[in-house]
């Protein structure tokens, strides 16, 4: 113990760490944004700030406003200019009251009614089946369970109460809900009303007069063999011939089993806005940012006007000051999503140049590290910069992460999209002889005469996730 020294050190270390301020939260949440929620991200930001204003093209925000959001402050000067800055941001930048009103496109309303041009009229079930019941009840207590019938259907069609359940919620014998019910089942589409699959199934077949007995035993007690295609133990079971049971299971798999999914949604409507626009010009593709997608903000010119007043009245300079500085830096948040989002896209687009020439089939391997390396960010970043963005291009409108995927490797080395090999699937079993349909084993040697290696478990991985059966299920007879 004799040699241990004890004392005080002043030592002098520089760390380097990243210090998560508000600001910094704010960005990366304005980064993970879908446009839905960005745009309600922004009412909320303009209903306590007042300085913001929503009108003007982000691309046409003035110069001087560009110089204050890049300026380096250090900790020491930042009061100090928060004051000053505010005071030259506005002075300098001759805002004009017509600049900062409700941008329109020319012969369009602003863009809060925006997505009412997109509004369909689309009726649901329960409007439709109202409609053909008004003309079909015979007196007012029918009208009256009838209702209560309808708006208890789910959104496939199918009963959510019992008969009984329904006669003491409406205080009326069972009786007259049966007689409510029947004339349901007789309404367009054929099959709402059912308690369960196999009812549904026969009021379709019952409205178009094609019950029959061996119908109905077929669906009273066969589905699940019917599902499993396993007709030879039906036809067995039923004592006729596998071409039988294969007609009659034509019939039955032609049918719906969920009605009501052709009308609209109670739901509220979810538009998807595409985020970037992906155009062929001249044989390449140029990437542009959809800017109806981004908010359009600005510092409102109203608050020039208090400029006198913040010259004498310290309180309201310092309240302007940080309102000021606040709005700048939401704005420069979303200049910087959007660029994120640019270079993020444009490299996906340079690396899958053909799955935009040639289609899915020609998806490549891309992961987020990829995409990092080359744009010089964070793989954080990049999944924060496609989280629920879309993108819209000459083949149609797809989720940016859809570009993103494993996969198994070609006979060049080069690796080949999981998404790929599902189109590759797909094609092989559209294309196959029904009676005998390639088994999973059979797709493996088609694959490696393409070049492509991939084990059977893949094989039928990539089919289940597509809902494509087994080539036992598949087989007709």
């Amino acid at each position: 113990m004799s040699g241990m020294r004890l004392g005080y050190d002043l030592t002098i270390e520089q760390v380097q760490k990243l210090v998560m301020t508000p600001e910094l939260i704010q960005a990366i949440q304005i980064l993970q944004f879908s446009t839905q929620e960005l745009d309600s991200y922004v009412q909320e930001q303009m209903l306590v700030n007042p300085v913001l204003e929503q009108g003007q093209r982000e691309s046409e925000v003035p110069e001087d406003s560009e110089r204050i959001r890049e300026e380096k402050q250090t900790e020491e000067d930042r009061h100090q200019d928060e004051v000053l800055d505010w005071k030259e941001y506005i002075r300098d930048s001759n805002y004009g009251d017509e600049g900062y009103g409700k941008w329109q496109d020319k012969g369009s309303e602003n863009r809060a009614n925006e997505y009412e041009k997109f509004v369909t009229n689309d009726v649901t079930l329960p409007e439709h089946l109202m409609f053909q019941f008004q003309f079909a009840a015979k007196n007012k207590g029918c009208r009256h369970v009838g209702k209560y019938i309808i708006e208890s259907l789910d959104e496939n069609g199918y009963m959510t109460s019992t008969i009984p359940q329904i006669a003491r919620a409406t205080k009326v014998p069972e009786e007259k809900v049966r007689e409510a019910l029947e004339i349901i089942q007789g309404f367009d589409p054929a099959g709402v009303g059912a308690s369960d699959i196999k009812e549904c199934l026969e009021i379709q077949l019952r409205n178009r007069d094609e019950l029959t007995d061996n119908l109905r035993t077929l669906i009273e007690d066969h589905l699940e063999d019917l599902a499993g295609n396993r007709l030879g133990s039906i036809a067995k079971d039923m004592g006729v011939t596998v071409q039988d049971v294969q007609k009659m299971a034509d019939i039955v798999r032609d049918l719906e089993p969920k009605p009501g999914r052709q009308f609209a949604s109670e739901m509220t409507t979810k538009y998807i806005v595409p985020d970037v626009i992906v155009e062929e010009v001249d044989g390449e593709y140029v990437v542009s940012i959809n800017e109806s997608s981004t908010p359009r903000l600005s510092v409102s010119s109203y608050y020039k006007d208090l400029l006198h007043k913040a010259d004498t009245d310290k309180q309201l300079a310092e309240y302007l000051a940080e309102r000021v500085n606040s709005a700048s830096w939401l704005i420069r948040s979303i200049e910087q999503r959007k660029q994120t989002i640019f270079n993020v896209v444009t490299a996906v687009v340079k690396h899958q140049k053909e799955f935009f020439d040639h289609g899915s089939k020609y998806l490549k391997t891309l992961t987020l590290k990829d995409i990092a390396e080359e744009v010089g960010i964070h793989e954080s970043t990049v999944s924060r910069s496609i989280n629920g963005k879309y993108l819209q291009c000459p083949r149609g409108m797809y989720e940016i992460k859809y570009f993103f995927s494993a996969g198994v490797s070609g006979s060049t080395g080069e690796g080949i999209s999981s998404n790929s090999i599902k189109e590759f699937i797909k094609e092989i079993v559209e294309t196959e002889d029904p009676k005998k349909p390639y088994s999973d084993q059979k797709m493996v040697e088609i694959f490696e005469e393409k070049g492509i290696a991939i084990s059977r478990r893949t094989i039928a991985k990539y089919r289940d996730e597509m809902g494509i059966l087994s080539s036992s299920k598949r087989k007709r007879f």
